[in-house]
């Protein structure tokens, strides 16, 4: 049996001898490799933490002191040390381990976190708590990316725990993961200070000086060595105040840097940090992502920041892959910028991502990566339309959320021409509650004048990109899913405000329908859903008409017509019900009087679990059973009456 398998606890952790502990910190490695090759997930991250992890573990006693990850998905070597060996394989599968922290799944994790700079702000509320309560033992530990402290919300934080003056002071320890990447090098003068940091070599020098010196002359000089090694106030501050000065200010005690991925080293800090008595501590820790793994350490975009299916010999893909809507924008945004001088693109530290790789490396001059800053990206963005140019700036669907009041108070309200595009809108999977992005719909139909795009395939999805850098007075939105793009499924006519109609009932002509029963309103990618709700209802002895607004915000009026000709609607999107485009139709139809019901087809108002994007589909309700019975129980009583007979 080895070490890994017998780890129940971090109990078993600290029983370990340190020699003990670097054959585990082996077993974690090849054994992330193995289960991450086969079930995808966040292999670099992990790999580059397995040594911090287990000091931690070591130096303090989870759940009695809380640890807490920013970003959560560095969190994979923390679950095996807590007890989840046995269930690490089911690793984001249905019903299987998150990719991220989960209290469903262990007392040892607190926060779910995989929405960047927000741990410090919880790790300052704890520690709050615990000395209110008067938990003087605990201690607050926290393990942040430097990439996540380019975030606003972690420096609001750091201002806050730094600017703390009360009595007993708090025990927290800040850990800073520093590999100077976030899914990419990271960006800003964060970043830069730590690269200072990790290249200064005063402190290194003068303790390899002592303990060379020093100690090698005699019982008098290991006196000295000893001696200065644990002052209190720390050597770094002796030897190195300029260059820590930025912690200094902010009122945070600085250990650092440490190797990361040497253990010994790394307990020795976070004991130091452990044991000091007067305030918050941050440790400097320096990693390598994808340590100890060629195929990760060779890949210079990301480090495998985040894999599919690969061989873990080579770290390949084994499954053939296929056109993905990503892929499919980074195209189109190219083509745009080749004609157009003024097309910029933004991203929050996720270029290669969000499909801005190929822009990057044709237009290094016109794209901006702003670090994990989608606050500032978004208002940046509003100054840079206003200075003339076009700016696309490009996010996760559920990134969005965080940058919600600049879009409503800088963009829109000053009619910027800004463009976004939404990656990985809708369900999307394995990434779990967090990385749905099923909220934007909702969220941003309250939002005047903006103009919001759901391609159902390939061919729309470039056809409306370009419509949306096109609109220079008001924002505009072009949101698509995860993962690959289906055939092209090309309309039977369009009407003059851009609505495809895609299927009518058998024998009409499309451009001169009679009324059917049903009017379905497809929403982006579940056009082949909707389609096949058609087939299932005619089997049924009930006609449809099947409709792509293309434009889904603001409602278009031929979509509102044709409802007031049909005797129910059925909107199919993969974003939540309350307040979606099916809710919007809803009240549009009031105001103009119109009567037909509305069946809102969309995702329930709850966070949804992790799992392939079919099985979250169904798990929602939008398989195709399950959307015909909701139609069939709210058809009106007279067509009710109709297919009864």
């Amino acid at each position: 049996m080895t070490f890994l398998e017998r780890i129940a606890s971090p109990a078993d952790v600290r029983a370990l001898s340190v020699a003990e502990c670097q054959v585990l910190a082996k077993e974690i490695r090849d054994y992330l490799i193995s289960i991450v090759s086969t079930t995808g997930g966040h292999l670099g991250p992990n790999l580059g933490v397995v040594e911090l992890t287990t000091a931690i573990h070591r130096v303090f006693e989870s759940p009695h002191d809380t640890i807490l990850f920013d970003v959560g998905h560095q969190a994979y070597v923390h679950k095996l040390l807590t007890g989840r060996y046995n269930d690490f394989p089911t690793l984001r599968q249905r019903h299987g381990l998150s990719g991220y922290p989960s209290r469903a799944e262990s007392e040892h994790d607190v926060i779910e976190n995989s929405h960047a700079s927000a741990a410090l702000s919880w790790a300052d509320g704890i520690a709050k708590a615990h000395q209110l309560r008067g938990e003087l033992d605990r201690h607050v530990v926290t393990v942040i990316g430097d990439g996540a402290l380019t975030g606003g919300m972690a420096w609001e934080a750091l201002n806050n725990i730094g600017a703390d003056k009360s009595e007993p002071p708090r025990k927290m320890v800040i850990v800073v993961n520093d590999n100077g990447r976030s899914y990419a090098p990271t960006v800003g003068g964060f970043a830069q200070h730590l690269d200072h940091l990790r290249t200064m070599g005063s402190y290194e020098k003068f303790l390899s000086w002592g303990k060379e010196q020093l100690q090698e002359s005699g019982p008098p000089g290991r006196a000295v060595y000893s001696a200065i090694h644990g002052m209190k106030r720390g050597l770094k501050d002796m030897v190195s105040s300029r260059e820590a000065g930025m912690f200094d200010e902010l009122g945070i005690k600085y250990i650092g840097p440490v190797d990361g991925h040497d253990l010994e080293a790394m307990e020795r800090a976070l004991y130091r940090a452990k044991k000091y008595e007067y305030g918050p501590v941050i440790v400097h820790a320096i990693t390598q992502k994808g340590r100890g793994y060629a195929p990760a350490i060779q890949d210079e975009d990301d480090q495998f920041h985040a894999v599919g299916v690969i061989d873990p010999a080579t770290g390949k893909a084994t499954t053939k892959s296929s056109t993905s809507w990503t892929q499919v924008f980074g195209e189109e945004i190219v083509k745009a910028a080749r004609k157009r001088t003024d097309i910029v693109a933004i991203t929050a530290a996720m270029l290669k991502p969000v499909g801005l790789d190929k822009f990057a490396h044709e237009f290094p001059e016109r794209v901006f990566d702003v670090g994990i800053a989608e606050q500032h990206a978004v208002t940046s963005a509003a100054g840079l339309s206003y200075g003339g140019l076009h700016p696309v700036v490009c996010l996760y669907a559920t990134f969005l959320g965080r940058a919600f009041d600049q879009l409503l108070m800088d963009v829109s309200l000053h009619n910027q021409g800004v463009t976004f595009v939404l990656d990985r809108a809708g369900v999307t999977g394995p990434d779990g509650a967090s990385h749905h992005g099923i909220w934007d719909m909702a969220m941003l139909q309250i939002v005047p004048n903006l103009r919001l795009a759901a391609p159902r395939d390939a061919k729309r999805l470039a056809e409306e990109f370009n419509e949306a850098i096109e609109i220079r007075d008001i924002p505009t939105v072009v949101r698509f899913s995860r993962g690959k793009v289906g055939s092209d499924i090309d309309a039977l006519t369009r009407t003059s405000d851009g609505v495809d109609i895609l299927a009518v009932p058998e024998g009409t002509d499309a451009n001169n329908a009679e009324s059917a029963d049903i009017l379905i309103v497809s929403v982006g990618a579940l056009a082949d859903r909707a389609l096949a709700v058609k087939e299932a209802l005619a089997k049924k002895g009930l006609s449809s008409t099947v409709v792509d607004p293309r434009w889904v915000l603001p409602v278009p009026q031929s979509v509102l017509d044709m409802a007031a000709e049909h005797e129910l609607v059925a909107v199919i999107e993969d974003g939540v019900k309350v307040g979606g485009i099916g809710s919007q139709l809803r009240q549009d139809l009031r105001d103009e009087l119109v009567r037909t019901g509305v069946v809102e087809l969309g995702v329930p108002d709850s966070f949804l679990p992790h799992g392939t994007r079919e099985e979250i589909l169904s798990y929602a309700g939008l398989d195709i059973d399950d959307m015909v019975e909701k139609i069939m129980d709210m058809l009106p009583p007279d067509l009710l009456k109709q297919v009864s007979e």
